[in-house]
């Protein structure tokens, strides 16, 4: 055993594997102890801020707001908000709807907003407009709300006791808050999403959960894979018949055409992490049944086998120690190939919208489900979806690598 160990150790496709895996599980791990909060971003919310500081209001504001000119305060809130390229949109749907363009004044803000108040109707079907453009009207319509109004906005906490938000200060249009006096002021790598939540502490609890839900997949899928083949490789006769009738059945149908089904007939308000996890799990153990068949088939006549049969031992018994222990090895390299596609299982579930409810926890597919329903990709806001782009690839690329380097040490065809 001790041997056995020191060779995978030497493995370096295994060790490397391994180093960027256990990374990414000590950040999941010691991240949250550091940051036990997320930011709030109730100003400007639905629209992504770009990675760089951001401020978090906590507890309370405690700095004095300083008074800027009420008309620079909304000029540059009016400029942030509507910028050239919205101004020219906005008059191409009011031509298209019909407005003459000589009655259109891009410059003139206030009564801009007013002929696209009064005329915009998302309902409309114009001619040749895209569903990519129609979606950026819906969405430029939703940020124009307000935006010549001169009420402030609230700033609350959520309540760690009852989870309801609590309203802790008020900003002025014409206020700002000077960031050095504020004490919950922390720099935003990754920026925030559309709902204005730090991306890298969404990012990383997203990550945390996934890995729950790849590792509960993958130790069901490998149980039921390693039970069923061990009896249809052992037993043999009708049993083996059974099983592998079963087995060829999931193995015809496509696996994920099957989640999907099974996803969408559960529910959205039933569908939790450990749920979708049990799922996948019992959608993915076939071909590992196959593979443990093949191999206690090739072990059940050996000779300790036969000596264990004739010393009258049961059949759970020979089962246990005299062929588990020789698969051992193939069932550990299965049990990562399970969690890894526990994982992607899940991100390609919740991309469609199957995946765990929103409303409880984040993991790496809902992050790209969000990103895809505002359009991160088509605006631009890399930073909503291309992290966890690169946390899932960097997740399955650790566990394939500890894989092959597993299969390097177990199996003798494949040393150098």
């Amino acid at each position: 055993m001790k041997h056995t160990l020191q060779q995978v150790f030497r493995s370096p496709r295994f060790v490397f594997g391994l180093s960027i895996f256990m990374g990414i599980l000590l950040i999941v791990i010691v991240y949250p102890l550091i940051i036990t909060d997320h930011p709030l971003a109730i100003i400007g919310q639905g629209t992504f801020f770009e990675p760089g500081i951001y401020v978090s209001v906590y507890d309370s504001i405690d700095s004095t707001p300083y008074t800027l000119n009420l008309d620079d305060a909304a000029a540059n809130r009016i400029v942030s908000k509507l910028n050239e390229d919205d101004r020219l949109a906005i008059k191409e749907w009011l031509v298209a709807a019909g407005i003459p363009e000589n009655q259109i004044d891009s410059t003139n803000t206030q009564k801009l907003l007013d002929q696209w108040v009064n005329n915009y109707d998302p309902k409309m079907n114009i001619p040749g407009m895209t569903n990519a453009k129609r979606n950026y009207f819906i969405r430029l319509n939703k940020s124009l709300e307000g935006l010549l109004s001169t009420e402030g906005v609230s700033i609350g906490i959520k309540n760690a006791e009852t989870g309801a938000l609590e309203e802790t200060g008020f900003v002025k249009q014409s206020d700002y808050v000077n960031i050095g006096k504020v004490a919950s002021v922390r720099v935003l790598p990754l920026g925030t999403d559309n709902f204005g939540r730090d991306v890298l502490t969404e990012l990383v609890a997203a990550t945390g959960v996934s890995l729950r839900i790849g590792f509960v997949a993958g130790i069901i899928a490998t149980i039921i894979g390693l039970t069923l083949g061990l009896l249809a490789g052992y037993v043999g006769g009708l049993v083996d018949d059974l099983i592998v009738f079963i087995t060829n059945l999931f193995t015809v149908i496509p696996t994920f055409v099957l989640l999907i089904l099974i996803s969408f007939s559960i529910g959205q308000d039933k569908r939790g992490a450990f749920t979708i996890a049990v799922v996948i799990g019992f959608t993915a153990w076939f071909w590992t049944a196959r593979a443990v068949r093949a191999q206690v088939i090739s072990l059940r006549n050996r000779d300790h086998v036969n000596l264990s049969k004739l010393s009258g031992h049961s059949l759970a018994h020979i089962i246990i120690h005299d062929i588990l222990p020789y698969i051992a090895s193939y069932v550990i390299m299965a049990l990562i190939l399970q969690i890894s596609s526990g994982i992607l299982s899940e991100a390609g579930l919740s991309i469609l919208g199957l995946g765990p409810r929103t409303t409880e926890v984040p993991t790496l597919g809902l992050m790209m489900n969000w990103a895809m329903i505002y359009q991160a990709h088509i605006l631009g806001k890399w930073w909503a979806y291309f992290p966890v782009i690169v946390v899932i690839a960097l997740i399955a690329f650790s566990l394939n690598l500890m894989n092959t380097g597993l299969d390097q040490v177990f199996n003798p065809a494949l040393r150098d």
